[in-house]
């Protein structure tokens, strides 16, 4: 018999945090993110989302054992924009049974209907802004710092439930090396613009620079699908975790007239720094953490954010940014010894993006897939 069990947000998540075990156990490409992050992040008293949304999470029990996972989460945000009752699902991971998934979308349905949704929307875990989409291309490469991993049965088995397809989302695998004569140029020129600046995000100027970043996101992806703003509180507690995390090299932030107009961020794939942790930083993962972040870690990296403020990106005069900003960060990858990176999540119909990543060399890797379903 199945048992679904619910959790508040901030509540006791063993069941939930352990169930991944179970469910990749033979899979030798899972890496189980750190169990200290996902608790912070699904705990309102530590993570700004909840200023402005409601969750919930469950668990399914059968035979005394946990067999899936599931949240459901209210955006308040995202209602106010869009007014479309839409509700979220998202951090769904399962075995493989149609009951289990069923059982569980439906309890988060009921939990979402209840409170006026008639619209469900996922994975999304927990916001546009973090891990979205179920993967259902390129299971035989790793997940990379927040990016989902499934199972290649965990798609059709939502489909089961009576979900259908509602965006798919690309990542782009780069190798890093020497551009094209193109890219070169691209560089070149928005680099002898007198009035263009072009510096790094530091650890000393990292709060004011996110602030500038978040100007930067809130303009450039305003029209975006389901884009949701990033409050100033979540902007401070991204700044407060890129701290321990920043490469300079992999970031680039350019002003025009001393006015923030464009931006990329990238990440060291902290993955590949974790994935023997089994998700616990205590009592030896922290100091082993730490020492692969100082000894250099991984080869890898993740482009979290690129953008070009509309005003800019209008003006035929800096039509090269984008070119420009890969360029940089190609360059910066080379000096910090970086290898790859994936570059993304971008959405499978935003046509110039795509165009520019495919231009630099990329190659796509993975498809997230995201879902609805009308429980009007």
């Amino acid at each position: 018999m199945l048992d679904i069990r619910q959790t508040p947000m901030g509540g006791e998540l063993r069941d939930f945090l352990d169930v991944v075990d179970v469910i990749y156990r033979d899979d030798p490409r899972y890496i189980r993110p750190l169990d200290m992050d996902l608790k912070d992040r699904l705990n309102p008293k530590k993570n700004p989302f909840f200023e402005h949304a409601d969750g919930v999470v469950f668990t399914a029990h059968r035979g005394g054992k946990c067999v899936g996972r599931v949240t459901a989460q209210i955006d308040r945000d995202h209602l106010a924009r869009y007014k479309d009752d839409v509700g979220f699902f998202g951090f769904i991971d399962t075995i493989d049974d149609a009951e289990v998934a069923r059982e569980l979308l439906a309890r988060a349905e009921r939990w979402l209907k209840d409170r006026g949704i008639k619209t469900v929307r996922g994975p999304f875990s927990l916001s546009i802004n973090e891990e979205i989409g179920c993967l259902v291309e390129g299971f035989d490469a790793p997940p990379v710092l927040m990016t989902p991993h499934h199972r290649p049965y965990q798609g059709g088995l939502i489909e089961e439930a009576g979900y259908t397809k509602a965006k798919d989302v690309f990542g782009w695998r780069y190798e890093i090396g020497e551009p094209n004569a193109r890219v070169k140029k691209a560089r070149e020129d928005i680099r002898a613009m007198p009035e263009v600046t072009v510096r790094p995000i530091s650890r000393k100027t990292v709060d004011r620079d996110v602030a500038m970043t978040l100007d930067i996101y809130n303009d450039a992806w305003s029209e975006n699908w389901s884009y949701v703003p990033m409050s100033k509180r979540e902007a401070d507690k991204m700044a407060a975790d890129l701290k321990l995390f920043l490469v300079p090299e992999i970031t680039t932030l350019v002003l025009i007239d001393n006015e923030p107009a464009a931006v990329a961020l990238a990440l060291p794939n902290v993955n590949e720094l974790i994935s023997d942790l089994g998700g616990k930083l205590f009592p030896l993962g922290l100091p082993r953490l730490l020492y692969r972040l100082k000894v250099g870690g991984g080869r890898g990296g993740r482009l979290i954010i690129l953008g070009i403020k509309k005003k800019f990106r209008l003006q035929r005069k800096y039509a090269a940014l984008s070119l420009f900003l890969y360029a940089e960060m190609n360059e910066g990858g080379r000096r910090a010894g970086m290898t790859w990176g994936e570059l993304g999540w971008t959405l499978e119909d935003n046509a110039a993006v795509n165009a520019g990543i495919r231009m630099m060399g990329a190659k796509k890797y993975k498809v997230y897939r995201l879902y609805e379903k009308s429980i009007a």
